[in-house]
């Protein structure tokens, strides 16, 4: 049995996350065991979404720290291989390209920007072909602080995979045109009549959160009538409540529900009646991708 460690980073709208994943190749078998992750809620999108576009010095300078702090438990991990990937907030940032060669200039790490695209592909990188039923349709929604990625499953092929401009941080902010929420609901539609029934299955910090205050066993989808009820039930905590009394970090308690909110829209509009949650997300597609590479590059070294 051999056990590699590989590293993602993933430089959201919200948190910046680091993720140290286990890869353990026992024979013909490989498992991804999760090792640690840190999280620091840095919000990139409080400025890129605003501020004509622009992420300021202030927050320029918590990424810089935060990913020299990264680099450093890179080092003392000793991982195979590790990527840096920026999404939402840093595809818009008017200034992103500096950010990027400034980031580079004071820790070595290279950050890149992906598109909606290329979020999609880390989803399928997910294995989550193996997660689901041969013969089902599955909607994987994942929901972040700048956008909502949507990939559409059908007899586990990808038939669909769409970037929207809807995301927790807009959502609070109330930033988020009509246009942009009828274009989803089109899309989900013309989805659900080619494709239904359809089930879906949630990625992202805010429906990991939801689905752990549920109760429900890892692997049981929660009911559109149990996520309403759980959305109620947060509500009616104030956000200095949800801090104290639930446990939330403070860059969690006031996205949550915009976000559950989202999550009930989609539910909705494509008439699922469940959704899965089995807590991977952009990171833990960064990590198979690699391993996946890590793979051919030995292959074809022998």
């Amino acid at each position: 049995m051999e056990i590699l460690k590989f590293a993602a980073i993933d430089v959201g709208s919200n948190a910046v996350r680091l993720l140290f994943m286990n890869v353990i190749e026992d024979n013909d078998q490989v498992f991804f065991k999760k090792s640690e992750l840190v999280r620091m809620p840095v919000r990139l999108g409080e400025d890129a979404f605003y501020n004509e576009g622009i992420i300021g010095s202030e927050k320029i300078e918590k990424l810089v720290h935060t990913i020299a702090a990264f680099k450093h438990l890179l080092i003392v991990q000793d991982v195979v291989s590790y990527r840096a990937c920026a999404t939402s907030a840093m595809r818009e940032a008017a200034n992103s390209s500096q950010i990027v060669r400034h980031i580079r200039e004071q820790t070595g790490v290279e950050v890149e920007i992906i598109d909606g695209q290329q979020e999609a592909e880390l989803v399928y990188s997910n294995r989550i072909v193996e997660m689901i039923n041969n013969e089902s349709s599955y909607l994987y929604v994942d929901v972040g602080g700048g956008s909502t990625e949507i990939t559409m499953f059908s007899k586990r092929e990808v038939v669909s995979s769409r970037s929207f401009n809807v995301g927790t941080i807009r959502l609070l902010n109330s930033e988020i045109s009509d246009n942009e929420f009828l274009k989803m609901k089109e899309y989900l539609t013309q989805l659900r009549k080619r494709y239904e029934p359809v089930e879906l299955i949630g990625s992202g910090g805010n429906i990991n959160k939801v689905f752990k205050l549920s109760g429900n066993k890892e692997g049981v989808p929660l009911t559109r009538n149990k996520l309403k009820s759980i959305c109620s039930y947060i509500e009616s905590f104030t956000i200095d409540e949800r801090i104290r009394d639930l446990g939330f970090n403070p860059d969690r308690a006031d996205v949550i529900i915009p976000a559950t909110q989202l999550f009930l829209r989609i539910m909705k509009w494509s008439r699922a009646k469940k959704i899965l949650v089995p807590k991977i997300g952009v990171s833990d597609g960064i990590v198979h991708q690699l391993y996946n590479l890590y793979r051919r590059d030995k292959a074809e070294a022998v």
